[in-house]
Formats: C-alpha cells, sequence, structure tokens
C-alpha cells in the first residue's frame, strides 16, 4: 500500500524541468542594476502566430542574421518556441537549436511542442535570468525577441552570454521602439547597454509588418569583456516616470 500511495504521488508531481547544460557563470552581485524599469514576464509569446508569420518575422531575422544550415543558435528567452520551431529546419539535422528559458512551466510544455513534432536537432535548457548557462563557445548566432526589457540584469546575461559564442557570433536582438514598462527598448538604451558590455553594433532594421526592429551585434572575445565592476549602467531619460 506504501508502495503504491508513494507511485501515485509522483505521478501527480510535476516533471522536471529542463536542466542546464554549463555550470552558472559570473554571480550577478557583481553588476551593477539597469538604471531603467524591468518590464514583468507576462506571457510565453509576445503576439499570434498568424500575424507573425504573414510578417515573415523569422525569416527576415534569420535571413538578416544568416542563419543557415549546420549553424547552432541559441534562442534565449524561448517562451513557446515560436523561433525554436520555424528555426529547427533553416539549421537542418547538421544544425542545433538551443532553447532556453527561465520559467519551469514554458519549458515544460516547450519540451512536449518539440517531442511531439519530434525535433531532434532542439535542445530545452533551463537558465538563470543572468546566465543562459549554455556551453563555452558553442553558438555560432543568438537571438533573444521581445525580452531584453524582461531581463532584470542584461549586464550579467551578456557578460555570461559573450563567453557562450564563437568568434565573430552574432546576437540578434528582436524588440519593439518603445519604453520598458511599455514592452520595449528605445535602440538608444539598447545600444549604450550593449557597448557597456564590449558588443560591437553590426546593423539595426526595422522589420517588415510591424513586428519591431532588429538590432545585431557581435559578441565581445571573453578576454575582451569589461570587468564587472567597470560596468556603468546607462541613463535613458524617455523612461523616467513612465
Amino acid at each position: 500500500m506504501i508502495r503504491l500511495l508513494l507511485a501515485l504521488l509522483l505521478l501527480t508531481l510535476p516533471a522536471a524541468a529542463a536542466e542546464p547544460l554549463a555550470p552558472s557563470g559570473a554571480d550577478p552581485q557583481k553588476f551593477p542594476k539597469p538604471d531603467r524599469p524591468v518590464a514583468e514576464i507576462v506571457a510565453p509569446q509576445w503576439a499570434g502566430d498568424r500575424e507573425r508569420d504573414r510578417a515573415d518575422e523569422v525569416g527576415q531575422v534569420a535571413r538578416l542574421m544568416r542563419i543557415g544550415p549546420g549553424q547552432a543558435v541559441g534562442d534565449i528567452g524561448a517562451g513557446n518556441g515560436y523561433y525554436v520551431m520555424r528555426l529547427s529546419p533553416e539549421v537542418g539535422p547538421q544544425g542545433r537549436i538551443l532553447a532556453q528559458d527561465i520559467t519551469p512551466d514554458y519549458l515544460a510544455e516547450l519540451e512536449k511542442r518539440v517531442a511531439a513534432k519530434g525535433l531532434t536537432n532542439v535542445t530545452v535548457v533551463r537558465g538563470e535570468s543572468h546566465d543562459p548557462r549554455l556551453p563555452s563557445g558553442s553558438l555560432d548566432a543568438a537571438v533573444l525577441v521581445h525580452m531584453y526589457h524582461e531581463i532584470d540584469q542584461p549586464f550579467g546575461l551578456l557578460w555570461n552570454l559573450a563567453a557562450m559564442m564563437k568568434p565573430g557570433g552574432r546576437v540578434g536582438i528582436v524588440d519593439a521602439d518603445a519604453i520598458p514598462s511599455r514592452h520595449g527598448t528605445p535602440p538608444k538604451l539598447l545600444r549604450c547597454e550593449l557597448a557597456a558590455v564590449g558588443y560591437r553594433e553590426l546593423s539595426m532594421t526595422t522589420l517588415k509588418g510591424g513586428v519591431g526592429y532588429l538590432a545585431v551585434f557581435e559578441a565581445p572575445a571573453p578576454d575582451k569583456r569589461p570587468d564587472p565592476a567597470a560596468i556603468r549602467p546607462c541613463r535613458d531619460e524617455a523612461t523616467r516616470g513612465r
């Protein structure tokens, strides 16, 4: 009877979410907090699939970032997997998608979707708000889609993410040109925060179809990152009092 009760209890417990793929990076306490509001995480997806598909959002991003067969791509803040499902065929069987998030419910649902679709080139990964917890030097590209404004420790995340990029690795940020409390990031503020961690801007493009902008940066080499204590937060007067 006891064994039966234990078995039933185990069945009612939630399945363990995805695990990190690497040790934790630099401590978030070493970095300054952003001098701006941080938006709350409210949903696993920014907008409806049909609207985004109509705009060919993922296609635009893939072309502008030169994402293609055989590449390893990190989807940081993957949510419900909108980009994961569409980038998986782009990189093909020789490529790899590392779908990372920090919200257990999102991770559990994403694992189910990936399994149901049979996406063998996708790995779902649990990270931390300041650290994606992906292997060092593993990514050709990383995308952060409509979630940068929700990162409570952007300097720590960017600093740790840089070590996960291959030389010349590209980091693409899709966001709305709006203040963080309205779930966007002004491009001027974005440029300042990434420059503070040593990222070099490659392009800034307004995406067609009203789905925001894509800012592409080259990550610094790990030995070229600034000392965390030397990083200074960026002020953006547009966010004051909002």
